[in-house]
This record gives C-alpha cells, structure tokens and sequence, in this order.
C-alpha cells in the first residue's frame, strides 16, 4: 500500500464549492476517485506485513467490490469533510474502509444462509461465482482491510483521529450496529420463533443494520474535518436521518422497482416476511416519512448554508433514487 500512489493527494483542505458540477456529476466523480483507491488496494502487490495474496481470494474480492454500486457511503464521509475543509486523503481513505466493510457485509448478506441471493448488482453473487467457502473468506478479508486502510498513517496522520476513526467503523458495523441488525432482520423473519415488530422495533432494527454504517459515513467526514462538538451533533442528525431515509426508500424499491433496474431479485423482502415499514405505514406512509426525514435532514446541515447543498442533494437523492 504505497501512500505515495496516484489515489493520495497530499493533506491540503478542500473547501466546499458552490459553482461544483450537478449532484449526479459530482457523485460519479466521487464514485470513479473511490474504485481507483479500492483497485490499487486490491491489487496483487503484497502489502506491509503480507507473506502472499491468494489469487483466488484476490480474484473473489475484486468481484465482490470493483465495478458497481454508487459508492454513496465514502460519497458522503468525503463530502462532509469537504464542507468542513478536511483533508481529502484521509476523507478518500476514510471513505473507503466504509465501503470495504458495506461490501463484505453484502457477500456475507448474500450467503444461503442469509438472504441466498444469487445476483447482486447486476452479476452472479460470490458465492455462485465462486463457492460458499470463498464467499466468507472474501467477507472477512474485506472487513479486516477495512480496518487496515481506516488504520493506516499514510492516509491520516493525527493518531486520535485514527483511533476514533477505527472505534466508530468498529460500533456501526458490530454487534450494536450492522451484525445486530442482521440478527433482527433474521429474527423478524420467525427464523427464531414467532415475533411481530412494531414500527418501533422496525425502526430499532433498520437503524442498527443499515443506519449505523450510513451515519458512520457522515461522522467520518466530521472526524476528517475536525467538527467541534456542535457541528458533530447536528451531523449526526443529519445521519441517522439520512440512514433512516435509505432503508425506507430501499424498501418501496424492493415492493416496485423491477429486478433488472435493481441488478438483484426484488419482493423478497415480502416473501421472507421482512419487518420493513412499507408494512407498518403503507406505500404513501412509507412515502411522507421519506420526505419528513429529507427535511430534517436539511434542517441539521442548515447552519452551513449553501456549503451544505451536495449534503442536501445526497438526502433527496437517496429518496428519489431508482435503484
């Protein structure tokens, strides 16, 4: 991992710019400058420490994450430390390791054992590529790089700011984030025995197991960009919105949008007996709770202004979005 690579700018803040290209330009932007750092972290150069990569694990991982999805999680840590002046490389990383571990959380999601899905994003899943074995190994490589990239001083050298950085990956992706959420998920199903969540417990369920990592995303750009403790809490708001926002819409996609758009099987969620809130509220209470949470979330961010437009556009992009 050579941090003199073509992916690390040096530690200079970059300012939020009113006059930048639209949402969606900006997004892919974000999105190419973020596969450029995963494919140099996923190549077969051995790393600091490494003895050998196997190919095969090496092959499985680049399928797992190169070449698909929107990047919105690094979107919104780089973002966030732009409008706060941070320091792009260590944004860029940040970014990153949350992506590494939303990745290796969807191999594993994609396991029989799971949801058994065999196509994600618009291709066979790891475990059809390959076989159930590599498909956690591949999890686990992805989650402990995560880690290692998030960890590393090349991208960010104040050491407090590592540590916090790697404590809250940690939190939002663990037992009292991620992982706990999935066994909610599985638990709604009656995998475990007959339960019936209420909206309460959906949305308990929803903000461990897709709002911590979203949310983590944000307060990593905070971090990056050195939020004092006002800007972090009104930040954090913004997240935990943003997150609730996402699985919402991810829901009403799942009930209405086609498996091609989606480049994976849709109305499963239904058919497992998912605890969702397009089942608590309906497809139009499922709706205004949307918009409610874009509000907030352009409540929290208000007190930058127009620094904070590409913020306010990621909320009402992650409800508007079609896939």
């Amino acid at each position: 991992m050579n941090p003199n690579s073509s992916t690390q700018s040096d530690a200079r803040p970059v300012k939020a710019n009113s006059s930048a290209p639209d949402f969606s330009h900006r997004l892919a932007q974000v999105a190419q400058q973020v596969e450029t750092f995963l494919v140099e972290r996923l190549g077969e150069q051995t790393g600091p420490g490494e003895i050998t990569r196997p190919p095969r694990l090496m092959d499985a991982m680049r399928h797992a994450v190169l070449g698909g999805g929107k990047r919105l999680r690094p979107f919104l840590a780089i973002e966030t430390a732009k409008m706060l002046g941070g320091a792009e490389a260590a944004a860029l990383a940040a970014g990153a390791g949350v992506e590494l571990v939303h990745c290796y959380s969807l191999v594993h999601d994609d396991l029989p054992a799971m949801d058994n899905d065999d196509m994600r994003r618009g291709k066979p899943t790891v475990h059809k590529a390959y076989d159930e074995a590599t498909a956690i190994l591949v999890g686990d490589a992805l989650q402990t790089l995560a880690f290692e990239v998030v960890a590393d001083p090349a991208w960010q050298p104040d050491p407090a700011i590592r540590a916090n950085l790697v404590l809250g990956l940690a939190r939002a992706s663990g037992l009292g984030g991620m992982v706990g959420g999935q066994l909610l998920d599985l638990t709604a199903e009656g995998r475990f025995g007959a339960v019936n969540l209420d909206v309460d417990d959906t949305l308990r369920m929803q903000a461990m197991k897709t709002g911590a990592i979203l949310a983590f995303s944000v307060e990593a750009g905070a971090l990056v960009g050195g939020a004092d403790k006002g800007q972090s809490a009104a930040l954090l708001r913004y997240g935990h919105a943003l997150g609730q926002a996402f699985q919402i819409a991810d829901d009403i996609l799942d009930r209405e949008a086609s498996p091609e758009a989606m480049g994976k099987a849709t109305g499963k969620d239904k058919d497992a007996g998912k605890a969702t809130l397009v089942d608590r509220l309906g497809l139009d209470g499922a709706r205004a709770e949307c918009d409610r949470l874009v509000a907030v979330c352009e409540d929290a961010v208000s007190q930058w202004g127009e620094g904070a437009r590409v913020l306010r556009d990621a909320a009402r992009f992650t409800v508007a979005r079609k896939t």
